[in-house]
């Protein structure tokens, strides 16, 4: 009887989904298309999600009144220089309806160098997205499709994160 346990133990465990412990991570259990959504650059250029298929993407919804958008940005900003995931495009959005000078303003203040600022658009991503707060990331695989989201805010330089992420790159 204990030997049945047994293997009824070992059965189960190698059937188990692998965990991932990372902080305010939710894996999609179904992939969401979001090709045909848009949003602009700070010149109001309308950019479209599907040009940038076969690219990962990273969507950080902020704003300049969030104080967890402005502790976590710093980190977004270094994962854009990561080497090991070049093909990952990082996209800031601004949903706080701030303007331009005060969006730059916050980059100053915050030193980063590495990323552009870009706006929702008047449809409203984050109405699309079904945002229930800020900071929220989204990720889409090279497909288009959204696999993960990260509610609220974390550190895009802890190494499990970065291994997790380099395996969709």
């Amino acid at each position: 009887m204990r030997f049945l346990i047994i293997i009824i133990f070992l059965i189960s465990n190698s059937y188990a989904e692998e965990s991932i412990d990372i902080k305010n991570l939710i894996i999609n259990k179904e992939l969401k298309n979001h090709s045909a959504l848009t949003f602009l650059d700070a010149k109001n250029n309308q950019l479209n999600i599907g040009d940038y298929k076969g690219n990962l993407i990273l969507l950080n919804f902020w704003a300049t009144w969030c104080a967890p958008c402005k502790e976590e940005m710093p980190s977004l900003d270094l994962l854009k220089t990561n080497e090991s995931l070049n093909n990952l495009k990082i996209f800031p959005i601004n949903v706080g309806q701030d303007n331009i000078k005060k969006s730059l303003k916050f980059f100053e203040d915050l030193n980063i160098k590495n990323l552009d600022i870009y706006f929702d658009t008047p449809v409203t991503l984050a109405k699309k997205f079904q945002l229930r707060g800020i900071p929220t990331s989204i990720l889409i695989n090279k497909d288009g499709l959204e696999f993960a989201r990260i509610i609220g805010s974390i550190d895009f330089q802890d190494k499990k994160f970065i291994d997790w992420l380099s395996n969709f790159n």
